[in-house]
């Protein structure tokens, strides 16, 4: 069968022909794969999956959750997607498996996930990824957020609720907790969207800190004014964990504010001050740094006006460090990177896009993407890649690369394309997972005395 288009430009005419040959736009993958086979997923699955088939003809679960993880890693966004890779006949030899699943294969494993289920599998999971964290000496920082996943249709779970982009939209509003400078998502949960943003926080928590048990230390934990909630820092007080966290400018902590006497200049626009109050509802006082900002025409202030206090915007933190103000100030602004975490799951890894009818079915997938993003931050660390990369950088400029499999004395042998930097490129990418010394920061939980 054979065919004719024209160039666009000089019209020029050029024959399209079919081939036989196992091609694929994934060759770069074999780095991946390699990490992947290094650290032994595959067999950490089967161990871990509690879904099992009877029919001697399924795809084996675990083939299809980690063929799920590779549908994602290539740029699908949705379970329609998944089948794009069906036909990838260079790809499937390169996972080893003589059937790629379907999209609803897809769904019937995700199906099976009832919320115990979800449970049996993700924190074994979670922590065999924790055991690999590397160890730093001045500890992690641990930082709390929620975000929106819109919905269309009639899911479980999906509800109105706090939605800035689409008002009314019904959402499911997850819970993420990540360690800052290892880029790793500690836990997550996935919530009805109806959900305040501090709802069952205390719970999560400790969920959270179960698995990491004392790993490494947790520096401090930083969030933002929707857990601004006497309940979550009672309980950071109770574990003896440092934590900032933003100040809601209610009606009692305005009033505060107005009393503060003492302002220490920071420069001609900054000024910091700080009080101990104790507010309604709260059994301690607690400590309150405030930053001052002067109003200025020329760059657009951050935080909250007073009324009473005109000139002026503020930004107030309740914090349990006893450093100066514009140190637990600094340390909070990094915080500002967990906005990049939640864009690179919804746009590069399709979070918000995959869900099921099933409340928990969703969830397993949300949990699964989690999981990958933390297997991919791991990826960047074993292949000596200096920086962080969001997951689409890498995929547009390791995974996809033209290939070519073929047999040779029986054997495959898989052709990259040098003109997407072919094996050149990759080379020194595989040569630090051969050689890469595995972390293991084993759980250490102490043992109460006697």
């Amino acid at each position: 069968m054979e065919a004719q288009f024209r160039q666009l430009f000089g019209g020029g005419k050029v024959e399209i022909r079919e081939t036989e040959q196992a091609l694929t736009p994934f060759g770069g993958l074999v780095v991946f794969l390699e990490y992947l086979a290094r650290i032994g997923l595959v067999e950490k699955v089967e161990q871990c999956i509690p879904v099992k088939y009877t029919s001697p003809n399924a795809i084996p679960p675990a083939q299809t959750w980690v063929a799920f993880l590779i549908t994602v890693v290539s740029g699908a966004r949705r379970f329609a997607h998944t089948s794009w890779l069906r036909g990838d006949r260079a790809l499937h030899q390169m996972l080893g498996l003589r059937r790629f699943p379907g999209d609803d294969t897809f769904r019937n494993l995700f199906l099976r996930f009832s919320v115990g289920n979800v449970q049996r599998f993700f924190e074994p999971m979670t922590e065999w990824m924790m055991e690999r964290i590397e160890k730093r000496s001045e500890g992690y920082s641990l930082d709390l957020d929620s975000t929106v996943l819109e919905r269309h249709g009639e899911q479980e779970g999906a509800a109105k609720g706090y939605n800035p982009r689409r008002r009314g939209r019904p959402s499911h509003h997850p819970l993420l907790a990540v360690l800052a400078e290892a880029h790793f998502i500690m836990h997550g949960w996935l919530r009805s969207g109806n959900s305040g943003t501090a709802r069952g926080v205390v719970e999560f928590l400790k969920e959270a800190l179960a698995l990491w048990g004392e790993r490494v230390k947790i520096r401090v934990v930083r969030a933002d004014s929707g857990f601004f909630d006497d309940a979550l820092l009672s309980f950071l007080e109770g574990r003896q964990l440092a934590y900032i966290v933003v100040a809601r400018l209610t009606t009692l902590v305005k009033r505060e504010l107005k009393r503060i006497e003492q302002w220490r200049e920071l420069d001609d626009n900054y000024a910091v001050g700080e009080c101990r109050v104790k507010l309604m509802g709260w059994s301690v006082e607690r400590r309150l740094v405030v930053i001052r900002e002067r109003i200025r025409e020329d760059a657009a202030a951050v935080g909250k006006k007073l009324i009473d206090v005109p000139g002026y915007t503020y930004r107030v933190f309740a914090t349990n460090l006893e450093t100066v103000e514009e140190a637990i100030w600094r340390d909070y602004n990094q915080r500002a990177d967990m906005e990049n975490r939640i864009a690179e799951l919804k746009h590069d890894l399709g979070a918000d896009r995959f869900c099921l009818q099933e409340f928990h079915a969703t969830e397993a997938v949300f949990r699964s993407i989690l999981l990958l993003f933390n297997l991919l931050s791991e990826f960047r660390r074993a292949s000596g890649i200096p920086q962080h990369k969001e997951p689409g950088t890498l995929r547009s400029e390791i995974f996809q690369c033209g290939g070519e499999m073929k047999q040779e004395n029986g054997s495959p042998v898989l052709f990259l394309a040098t003109g997407w930097g072919g094996l050149k490129q990759r080379i020194p990418l595989l040569s630090s997972i051969l050689n890469w010394v595995i972390p293991k920061t084993p759980k250490f939980i102490p043992v109460p005395a006697t």
